[in-house]
């Protein structure tokens, strides 16, 4: 067949001149309309074939346009009608050229196509499935049409075997639909249509041989009875089974039946399955073995369909599926696309709806049938098998990989359904680095009494690190391998979540035992993009690692890099990743070069200093102790710190108030550090058995105002924040701390200032604690005496603060908070000399001072 544009062109000039338009009734419109509107769709279509197109979009924008072609050319009325609509004979055979012509430009642009491309064969099983999908439609004429491109197809083939001629199978499961119809001649055109795509199968097993048999080019009525057999073809039936099942990747007809009748093509899913249950009804041995080959036969042409079915039955696995299984991995061809499939399926989480092969598969909802569960199951059957232990060397990363999350799942997510679901992926686990030369790595996990925990309650975090470390151990050759792998899924990203904790653990393991001296850059990126993810417990385990390779993570150069996002972990809203960020920059601080400790000391030092009044008393606590281990760390760098230590002595001097002792501690231990390296002598004062808290903020604030008197203000404001809070003993302390640095700043301070201070301190004179209201009225005195002082003029006010500024004195006890608190807590009973009768009691009770009316009678003074 040779074709070209300008022979329709001819065509169409010559149908025109002989058809004589103006005797055809308006019935006969329609055939016109499908002519031009075919010749305009070929021209289209054959434009795409000679464009630069994608083959793929250009395959599929064909088919729709075919597709559109199809429906107005065989859903045409029958060739006696529109014979019927002439008028004269030439009107009728004008109509009938007309209408046969619309028939041979179909198959023309058929022709093209699979000439020009001979993998748009699979364009017939689409026209196949198009005549089943509405009866109405002349499926005779499809028929003949389908027919007669395959015979071309089959010269073709022959001539040149090289060629991929795809969805034979499905062509032929479609066709051989048509075998039962009702119609002889659709089923003379089905069957020999069939004849030639076997013929063409054959042609493409064979490649540059030809085939042991030619199709059959003369069918009579007689071999269209329904009792029809396989004889016919000279092939006896197990050869049919086979050659069928070759072909047929997803809907063949299986000849399973005994009296050899040919049965309605079938999906695989639905082939394996009917399998599955006559295999639990005992058949014949004879009949078992037949269908233990058909399956074996079935995975070879189409794999992962067959697998994924294999996957769907309940697990465990019982005795008639492990027949399938064996019966799947016999075939060595397909080893690796099988391993592939179960390797995807295996990637799967349990209960999850996953997006596999481009549609949307149910990986079992119903927690006694996973797919993945399964899969690790399967991995026992199909490991051992000699040709699938050549496959898994190169696929060994990946399995571990997915095994290793697989038993995290089981561990975690499946704990209290299945008890023995962690027990198929130690199976797996133990083939697979049996199969792959690991028998030492089976050895030494044995030795360390490591397979026998699956039964019970492990954890699996503790067992992915162990398998790591004893992988390590023993060197095992596919390191290479295997970190670039765990490397290129961690640069990826994870399928979920939860997986980055598997991948740290492992990949943390490999590295820490690989790598003693120092890491390469690329690494450090994934950890730092890991203390930056979402999920608390992905940051906390990236944490957790890089504390423990601390010694490694110290010797890089750009170190500093991974220590800014261990910092911004500092800001976390889970408290655990915050202790969790600390530990960890404490050990690498604890090994790092104080020349580049000294770059980042000012950094570290500001982030603890939000974390000192810390609502968490364990964050608090070790912010407030680490804060002073740094300090001492930097003890010859001090003079940078010295702005920041200045800074946090609020919440240090405070919180020295608390009721938790060990925030009393971490805090002296802390404040000492930074008086001594201020030069201060208050650190005789922070001692327990001198220790009195007015008398070390007296001190605190006379050195203040001596050396760095700048600072006052800012502390002032700091100390200010602390009087709204709800505990008391921070009232207390922030009401003596603001006094005393009122007095000792008061020439700093301007008139507004002060008003600010006195309208927060005189609403505490309004508070229940009697302690606190006297503290708050004893401040509010003093910094009206303070304003009462100040001059109105800013220029008046500006002089003064200079003429203080050399005139400074040391301030003096103000509260003398101990002989308050002594009075506080003892009752003062007084009886008056005189009863008053309006507020006697009949029980004569005598009249009883307490701290209330002690300080509301002014009785005494403080």
């Amino acid at each position: 067949y040779s074709f070209s544009s300008s022979s329709l062109v001819t065509r169409l000039q010559t149908l025109q001149s002989s058809v004589t338009w103006y005797h055809v009734e308006f019935k006969a419109e329609i055939l016109l309309d499908t002519y031009s509107g075919l010749l305009s769709e070929q021209s289209i279509i054959l434009a795409m074939n000679s464009s630069f197109v994608d083959p793929l979009v250009q395959f599929e924008s064909q088919l729709q346009i075919i597709e559109l072609s199809f429906k107005k050319v065989f859903s045409m009325p029958s060739l006696s009608t529109v014979k019927a609509m002439g008028r004269t004979s030439e009107d009728t055979e004008d109509l009938e050229n007309l209408y046969q012509n619309i028939f041979n430009i179909f198959e023309d642009t058929l022709l093209i196509l699979v000439s020009k491309d001979f993998y748009k064969i699979q364009i017939l099983k689409e026209m196949a499935t198009w005549m089943s999908e509405d009866s109405q439609y002349q499926q005779e004429r499809a028929m003949m049409v389908i027919t007669r491109v395959l015979i071309f197809a089959s010269k073709r083939v022959k001539k040149y075997p090289s060629i991929d001629a795809p969805c034979l199978g499905l062509l032929a499961a479609e066709l051989s639909l048509f075998c039962s119809h009702n119609d002889p001649e659709i089923i003379q055109q089905a069957m020999a249509g069939m004849n030639y795509v076997l013929y063409i199968a054959l042609c493409q097993n064979c490649k540059n041989r030809s085939p042991s048999f030619s199709p059959i080019k003369n069918f009579n009525r007689s071999e269209t009875d329904p009792k029809w057999n396989s004889a016919t073809y000279h092939l006896n039936q197990v050869t049919l089974i086979e050659l069928f099942v070759q072909i047929s990747c997803s809907y063949m007809t299986l000849f399973l039946t005994i009296n050899k009748e040919m049965a309605p093509f079938k999906s695989v899913s639905k082939i394996v399955e009917d399998i599955y249950e006559q295999l639990c009804g005992n058949p014949s041995p004879m009949m078992k073995s037949v269908m233990l080959h058909v399956i074996s036969v079935l995975t070879r042409a189409s794999p992962k369909k067959v697998i994924f079915q294999l996957m769907e039955f309940p697990v465990p696995a019982d005795k008639t599926l492990l027949l399938l299984w064996q019966a799947a991995s016999m075939e060595s061809s397909v080893a690796s696309e099988v391993l592939k499939t179960i390797l995807l399926i295996l990637k799967g989480k349990p209960g999850e709806i996953e997006e596999t092969l481009g549609e949307k598969r149910r990986f079992s909802l119903d927690a006694t049938n996973m797919m993945p569960v399964a899969a690790s199951q399967a991995l026992c059957t199909f490991l051992p098998v000699t040709s699938y232990e050549k496959v898994v060397v190169k696929l060994f990363p990946e399995f571990l990989m997915a095994l290793l999350l697989q038993l995290s799942y089981c561990s975690h997510h499946l704990k209290n359904t299945a008890r023995n679901r962690p027990l198929y992926v130690r199976d797996a686990l133990k083939a697979l680095l049996n199969c792959s030369g690991l028998e030492e790595v089976d050895k030494a996990l044995e030795k360390k009494n490591f397979w026998d925990q699956f039964s019970q309650v492990m954890d699996h975090q503790y067992g992915i690190h162990l398998i790591a470390k004893t992988l390590s151990e023993c060197n095992f050759p596919q390191f290479p391998e295997t970190l670039h792998y765990v490397y290129k899924i961690a640069v990826e990203g994870p399928r979920r979540s939860e997986d980055s904790i598997v991948t740290i653990i492992f990949f943390a393991e490999l590295l820490n035992n690989f790598f003693k001296e120092s890491l390469p850059e690329e690494f450090l990126v994934l950890f730092r993009n890991w203390i930056n993810d979402s999920n608390p417990s992905v940051v906390k385990m990236s944490l957790q690692k890089i504390a423990s390779m601390a010694p490694v993570f110290s010797e890089i150069e750009s170190v500093c890099n991974l220590l800014l996002p261990v910092l911004d972990a500092f800001l976390s809203k889970e408290h655990t990743v915050i202790i969790r960020a600390m530990l960890t920059l404490r050990n690498i601080l604890s090994k790092l070069d104080k020349k580049i400790y000294s770059t980042v000391c000012i950094r570290i030092a500001s982030s603890y200093s939000p974390l000192m009044d810390h609502v968490n008393s364990g964050i608090q606590c070790m912010a407030i102790r680490h804060f002073g281990e740094l300090l001492m760390d930097m003890n010859h760098y001090n003079w940078m710190l010295k702005h920041i230590v200045l800074g946090s002595l609020v919440p240090l001097i405070l919180f020295l108030e608390s009721k938790e002792t060990r925030i009393v501690n971490a805090c002296r231990y802390t404040l000492t550090i930074c008086v001594t390296q201020l030069k201060w002598s208050t650190a005789s004062l922070l001692k327990e058995e001198t220790y009195n808290f007015e008398s070390v903020v007296l001190d605190i604030c006379n050195n203040l105002l001596s050396s760095y008197e700048s600072y006052i203000t800012d502390l002032i404001s700091d100390t200010l924040g602390f009087l709204g809070s709800s505990r008391d003993f921070l009232k207390k302390g922030a009401i003596i701390l603001v006094g005393y640095l009122g007095k000792s700043g008061e020439h700093l301070l301007l008139r507004d200032e002060i008003d600010i201070m006195i309208e927060v301190i005189e609403r505490l004179t309004r508070v229940e604690d009697t302690l606190i209201k006297e503290l708050a009225e004893k401040t509010r005195k003093l910094f009206k005496e303070i304003a009462n002082r100040m001059s109105s003029s800013t220029i008046k006010q500006t002089f003064r603060k200079w003429v203080k500024m050399f005139r400074t004195k040391k301030l003096k006890l103000i509260y003398d908070v101990a002989s308050i608190r002594t009075l506080e807590g003892n009752e003062i009973e007084i009886i008056k000399d005189s009863l008053i009768e309006s507020n006697l009691e009949k029980s004569e009770k005598p009249y009883r001072v307490t701290k209330e009316n002690y300080f509301n009678e002014s009785l005494y003074t403080v």
